[in-house]
Order: structure tokens, then C-alpha cells, then sequence
């Protein structure tokens, strides 16, 4: 089935992304050399406590983002089910670390058709939630960014003009995502009555498709309208950014190399290695190791063998924790990898599925 093309527009972009970040760690190979013995030898110390530890923590934020979405679902369903959310969140997840960013709406379909609710609400909700995510990782970068200059972390030059641009990119980003949440705290009915004039152009039939997948969009977003919706969202949110947190300190204690992380060098590690897991390519990853080895190298010094060993556990903890469980989950509801193939291409291709 065709992808659109915006679709393959952002793909091509986040493959370009992750490939420039992985032929500067290849070009740091090649010049440098690999001793694959120091590589080994990252794991010979390992505190295996600390690094268990690590793994109910990241399991956790799990739990964290079905609860912040059952708050999402209470303009339409009153008494969402918890669990349901829950089981829907960890089979997404799997479905993302197999199909990349594309899995992504496998999760708000799932919750759709168990609670019952369209799709396109879910979709509106899916969205609320990367926008909160997002402002919690600017938030952090620009803990991150503060945090540097005071550290005297000696920054080189290839990561200097990344660093330097990142405040004016949290500035607008920022923003952006703010005014997005006050246009539909304030003026949702405003802006669909318009939106709904535009659409006249189009045949009878297809205006009132779109009508409809636009009202249940708005629907998915209607917890913004909500003074106390919006602050249990950003207290979860807080909460869950913290068990992250917590997870990738449990991980740097587990490590000789790492074992002396502050909170302070944590914040600058997630702060910015957090943006680079937004790019996310199917059965590998991509974004996160590179830019986890990336920061150890060029903020903390570390040696490319050990970083490189380092990036290996993090993502290994970080994405592929839940594989298991998501698995286990699909195989009971009766999901397969070809069923959950089948769900990521037809939304993906922008199908509509308004009411399961």
C-alpha cells in the first residue's frame, strides 16, 4: 500500500538524520580504531543490581503514560479502564521497536477499538500526549543546556553549534507547543466552525467524513479544556520524565565508567539524548545510541569502545524491556506480527477506521 507522501517525506528525513549521526561515529571508528577488548571489558565490572533495578523502573513508565491517558479519555468515556490502556500501551510500544515510527498508531487504535471510542479521538489524544513529551524533553534540554555551562563540561567544537542553537529551537518549539494546547483549550469550537467552511469545497460525501474525523479529532483534545485535566497531565507528565530519569541513573550506577554520574550529568545526558530517540528506524533504533555514544564521547570523554558498550545497554533497557511483554500481550489477544504489519500500514496510509 502507498504511503503518502508527507509520510515518506519524514521517513527519508529521519533516516538522513540518523545516517549523518551514524557516519560521524563511523568516521570516529575508522580514525581512532575499535579495541574490541575495552568494548568487552564494559561489561566485566557491570553492578548487576543496579542494572535489575533499572528494569521495573523503565516498566513503570509504562503504567505512567496509560495513566496520564486514561485522564486524556474522560471528556469521552468516563470510567476508561485502566488495565485495557495499559495492555494497548505496552503492544504498541513492541509494535514501534519492530515497525519503527510508523507502529506508533498501533497503540491509539488498540485503545479505540477495546474502549470503544473513534479512532481519529485516540488520534487527537496520541498527539496531546507527543506534544507533552515534547515539552518535558525541552524542558529538560534547557535544564541540560544551563547545567553545561556551569558543569565545565569541555564541549568540542563538532557539538558546539548544536548546543548553541538549541536554545533559540526550545524558544520557538516551546511556544509552539504551548499556543498549540490554548487553540484547543479556548477556541476548539471556533476553529472547527472554520475549518468546517474550508472543507465546503469538497463533495458532500467527503465534507462529511472529514467533518466527522475532525469533531472526534477535537473530541481526543478536549481534555485541554479542562483547568484540572490540564494540570493532572503536566503532574504526570513530571512523573513520568522522573522514573525515566531514575531509570538511566540506576543504568550509569550499574557502570564503573559511569558510576560517579551526578543527577546534574544525568539531566545532560537525557536532555539531549532524548531528542535523538525520536528518530527511530524499524528492528534497529538508531537516534539513541548514536547520540547516547555522541554525548559520551564528546561531553564526557569516555572512549568510543565504552560508550559504544554503554549506548548498547540503554537502548537495550530503554526499548526492548517491554518487547517481551507487548509480545506476550498480542499473542493472547490474538495479534500477530502480521496483523499488527497490516494495522500500521492502513493508518499509516490514512485509512479511516472512525468507530471500530
Amino acid at each position: 500500500m502507498k504511503q503518502p507522501i508527507h509520510l515518506r517525506g519524514k521517513l527519508l528525513l529521519a533516516i538522513a538524520a540518523a545516517t549523518a549521526l551514524l557516519a560521524f561515529v563511523v568516521y570516529r571508528w575508522r580514525t581512532g580504531g575499535f579495541a574490541w577488548h575495552e568494548f568487552a571489558a564494559t561489561f566485566v565490572d557491570v553492578r548487576w543490581g543496579w542494572l535489575a533495578l533499572s528494569i521495573p523502573v523503565i516498566l513503570l513508565t509504562y503504567a505512567g503514560r496509560a495513566l496520564r491517558w486514561t485522564v486524556m479519555m474522560r471528556p469521552l468515556k468516563e470510567d476508561p479502564s485502566f488495565w485495557r490502556i495499559l495492555e494497548a500501551t505496552c503492544i504498541g510500544f513492541t509494535a514501534i521497536v519492530f515497525f519503527g515510527r510508523a507502529g506508533e498508531l498501533v497503540r491509539p487504535y488498540l485503545i479505540a477499538a477495546r474502549e470503544n471510542v473513534p479512532f481519529p479521538s485516540q488520534l487527537g489524544a496520541w498527539l496531546l500526549e507527543r506534544i507533552l513529551d515534547l515539552l518535558m524533553v525541552l524542558l529538560i534540554f534547557g535544564m541540560a543546556l544551563a547545567q553545561i555551562s556551569r558543569s565545565g563540561l569541555a564541549v568540542g567544537p563538532r557539538m558546539r553549534w548544536i548546543m548553541e542553537a538549541g536554545g533559540t529551537v526550545i524558544l520557538l518549539a516551546g511556544a509552539g507547543c504551548i499556543l498549540f494546547i490554548l487553540l484547543f483549550r479556548y477556541m476548539s469550537e471556533s476553529m472547527h466552525r472554520r475549518i468546517t467552511e474550508v472543507l465546503r469545497f469538497l463533495p458532500e460525501a467527503n465534507q462529511k467524513r472529514a467533518e466527522k474525523l475532525l469533531g472526534a479529532f477535537i473530541e481526543g483534545m478536549g481534555s485541554t479544556r479542562s483547568a484540572g485535566f490540564v494540570v493532572r497531565l503536566l503532574l504526570y507528565s513530571v512523573l513520568e520524565w522522573a522514573l525515566i530519569a531514575g531509570c538511566f541513573l540506576c543504568m550509569f550506577r550499574a557502570f564503573p565508567a559511569t558510576e560517579h554520574f551526578s543527577l546534574t550529568d544525568v539531566v545532560i545526558f537525557l536532555g539531549v539524548v532524548s531528542l535523538g530517540s525520536a528518530i527511530q528506524i524499524p528492528g534497529v533504533g538508531g537516534g539513541m545510541q548514536v547520540a547516547s555514544i555522541l554525548v559520551f564521547t564528546e561531553f564526557f570523554r569516555m572512549s568510543l569502545e565504552v560508550a559504544t558498550g554503554i549506548a548498547l545497554v540503554i537502548w537495550t533497557v530503554s526499548f526492548l524491556v517491554v518487547v517481551p511483554v507487548g509480545l506476550f500481550l498480542a499473542f493472547r489477544e490474538g495479534l500477530n506480527l502480521r496483523k499488527l504489519t497490516r494495522l500500521t500500514e492502513e493508518n499509516g496510509a490514512g485509512e479511516e477506521v472512525a468507530q471500530p
